[in-house]
């Protein structure tokens, strides 16, 4: 006779099947990932929502994982298990990781020399789980496209979204005097608090006045903008000669029309900002920068993420539409009950 088939260990997942709005993802039970040789799994605690993991489900991202695929591009939790030859890691450390994509899920499986930190003894797996991508995003613009230097005037856009904030947290860091935009006073209240010097509801006022009003008419000299569109195009009033724009991304809807003259005239650099390519396929010696710099940010505290939202797996579609819908001030997560 043969014995009873073992069954292998299941988790729980968020499932995207088919592209679409978020009503699409579905809760499934899955393999639990077994380590290889190199590999770390971790017990997820908590994953971040990001713009991507929007636009992956919808079909509209430049990374298109095959269907069906789980969702979730950061997240922080416990090593559960590690491969033979692991030799940095071991069960139990607290972690924050990235993945490409897989976060929202109870457990994951991460290369051991990949997107893997520790998770600040103070911090909570959803900080940790807010930190990695906007940090990263952050500190590309900042520091190695824009090279901003203490003294600087910085203006950032969308700035209660995660990687608006980050940037408002690493421009205090850095020493530059930070104006900080958005469309809400309650979202910019948080932004106050977190550091900027003067915060400006676009709705309401003209940012362009307000720069050049605080810096006596000579304008911002690095401009930080994750939102696009007329946004970007009305920052090339409030830039200072010489100015440093970063096109980080198009929130808006779409993308911005600069004119030529207005760039040459003020002698302006457009730069773009795309960290995780970067780092991939043109110039991976930055990656030493995230990999010691980053932490070394975290145990200081700076970046930490503010978390406005917290949504159980079961309403993993929730939480992508309060991103979509401009609720979330910093970061939403997805908190897992593995």
């Amino acid at each position: 006779m043969r014995g009873p088939v073992m069954r292998a260990p299941l988790m729980r997942a968020v499932v995207c099947d088919r592209l679409g709005d978020p009503s699409v993802l579905k809760i499934e039970e899955r393999p639990l990932p077994v380590p290889g040789p190199a590999d770390v799994v971790v017990r997820v605690g908590a994953a971040s929502v990001n713009f991507p993991d929007v636009l992956m489900v919808a079909g509209g991202y430049q990374h298109k994982p095959v269907l069906p695929f789980v969702p979730g591009m950061e997240g922080a939790g416990t090593v559960h298990a590690v491969g033979a030859e692991v030799t940095d890691w071991r069960p139990g450390e607290r972690v924050i990781f990235g993945a490409k994509p897989g976060a929202f899920a109870e457990y994951v499986r991460i290369p051991a020399g990949g997107p893997l930190m520790r998770l600040p003894a103070d911090w909570s797996y959803a900080e940790g789980a807010g930190f990695r991508v906007a940090a990263q995003t952050a500190y590309h613009a900042l520091v190695h496209r824009a090279q901003l230097k203490a003294r600087d005037v910085l203006l950032v856009h969308g700035a209660a979204g995660g990687v608006g904030l980050a940037a408002v947290q690493l421009g205090k860091h850095l020493g530059a005097r930070v104006i900080a935009t958005g469309s809400d006073d309650a979202r910019l209240a948080v932004v106050r608090d977190c550091g900027a010097d003067l915060v400006v509801n676009y709705r309401t006022a003209d940012f362009v006045a307000v720069v050049k009003g605080m810096t006596d008419g000579r304008g911002a000299d690095v401009i930080y903008d994750p939102v696009g569109g007329e946004v970007l195009e009305k920052s090339m009033r409030a830039a200072a000669y010489g100015a440093r724009l970063l096109v980080v991304g198009f929130t808006s809807g779409g993308p911005s029309r600069l004119m030529s003259n207005h760039i040459l005239i003020k002698g302006l650099s457009v730069l773009g900002v795309r960290a995780g390519e970067t780092i991939l396929r043109h110039a991976p010696e930055l990656g030493r920068d995230y990999a010691e710099e980053l932490p070394r940010l975290a145990g200081l505290g700076v970046m930490r993420p503010h978390i406005s939202h917290r949504f159980p797996m079961e309403q993993a579609a929730d939480a992508l539409r309060a991103l979509v819908d401009r609720k979330v001030v910093g970061k939403a997560v997805i908190e897992m009950a593995a």
